[in-house]
C-alpha cells in the first residue's frame, strides 16, 4: 500500500509538471503569436507600397521568459541595438556578482558582443536578471530584465539584435556603413541608420515621423540632427 506522504508527493510533482507544461505552451502560443504579427506588418507594408526597404526587416526574436530561456543569448553572437543606453558593470565570475557601485560604461552603437553566461544577481533588493560577457579580457555583466516573485520581466529583445545588422540591413550603401562603423551621421542618412551610428536620440516634443529634431548624448559628444522627410538634414553639435 502506497503511504498518504508518497501520495502527496506524487500529486505534488503532477501539479507542478503540468503548471511547468502550461507555461511552455503558453509560451510557445505567445512566440508564435509575435511572429503571426511580425508578418502580418511585413505583409501590410508591401501591400501600401513602402518605398523604405527597412520596413521590411523583421530582426529574429528569442522571446526568454525566465532565466533558463535567456541563456540562448549565449549561443550565438549579439549587436547593440541603441548604443550609449544601457549601463555594464564590473563582474566577479568567481562569486557571481556584479559590482553595481561601480559603472565601467555603457554599450556602444551595434557593439558586437559574445554572451557568456545569464545570471540571476542582486540589487537594491531586487533579482536582476544579467548578460556577462568579455571586453578586453575582463569581465563584465549588463542587466538585462529582473524576477520579482517569481515573475520575470526581460527586454533583451529590445536590446540585441540576435543576427548580424550588416546581414539584416546589407542592402544600404557602403558610404553609409562606412559612417556607421566611423560613428558619425551624414547629411542623407536615415534615422535608423543615425541610431546605428551614434546611439539612442531623444526627438524634441512635437516632432513628426518624418520633420523633427532628435538630439544625441553620443557618448559625451552631443549632436541634434534635423530630419527632413525622414532624411538628416542637418547636423550641429549639441550641449
Amino acid at each position: 500500500m502506497m503511504s498518504e506522504e508518497a501520495k502527496k508527493r506524487i500529486q505534488i510533482a503532477l501539479a507542478l509538471a503540468i503548471v511547468v507544461a502550461g507555461l511552455r505552451a503558453g509560451y510557445i502560443l505567445y512566440q508564435r503569436h509575435e511572429d503571426y504579427i511580425a508578418a502580418q506588418k511585413q505583409q501590410q507594408a508591401k501591400a501600401s507600397g513602402y518605398s523604405n526597404a527597412d520596413y521590411y526587416v523583421t530582426p529574429k526574436k528569442l522571446y526568454p521568459f525566465d532565466l533558463k530561456s535567456a541563456k540562448q543569448l549565449t549561443l550565438q553572437p549579439v549587436w547593440v541595438k541603441e548604443g550609449y543606453r544601457y549601463t555594464y558593470y564590473p563582474y566577479d565570475a568567481v562569486r557571481k556578482k556584479a559590482n553595481f557601485g561601480r559603472e565601467a560604461g555603457l554599450l556602444l552603437p551595434i557593439e558586437r558582443l559574445e554572451i557568456k553566461d545569464v545570471v540571476s544577481d542582486s540589487a537594491a533588493g531586487k533579482r536582476q536578471i544579467m548578460a556577462v560577457f568579455q571586453k578586453e579580457g575582463k569581465s563584465f555583466a549588463v542587466p538585462i530584465g529582473f524576477e520579482m516573485e517569481g515573475e520575470y520581466k526581460i527586454y533583451s529583445d529590445e536590446m540585441f539584435f540576435v543576427e548580424d545588422p550588416h546581414d539584416l540591413y546589407k542592402y544600404w550603401p557602403p558610404d553609409v556603413w562606412q559612417a556607421i562603423e566611423q560613428h558619425e551621421v551624414k547629411s542623407g542618412m536615415d534615422e535608423l541608420q543615425a541610431d546605428f551610428a551614434i546611439g539612442m536620440g531623444v526627438p524634441d516634443a512635437g516632432a513628426s515621423s518624418d520633420d523633427k529634431t532628435v538630439r544625441y548624448p553620443n557618448g559625451g559628444k552631443p549632436l541634434v540632427v534635423s530630419y527632413r522627410e525622414g532624411k538628416a538634414t542637418e547636423i550641429k553639435p549639441g550641449t
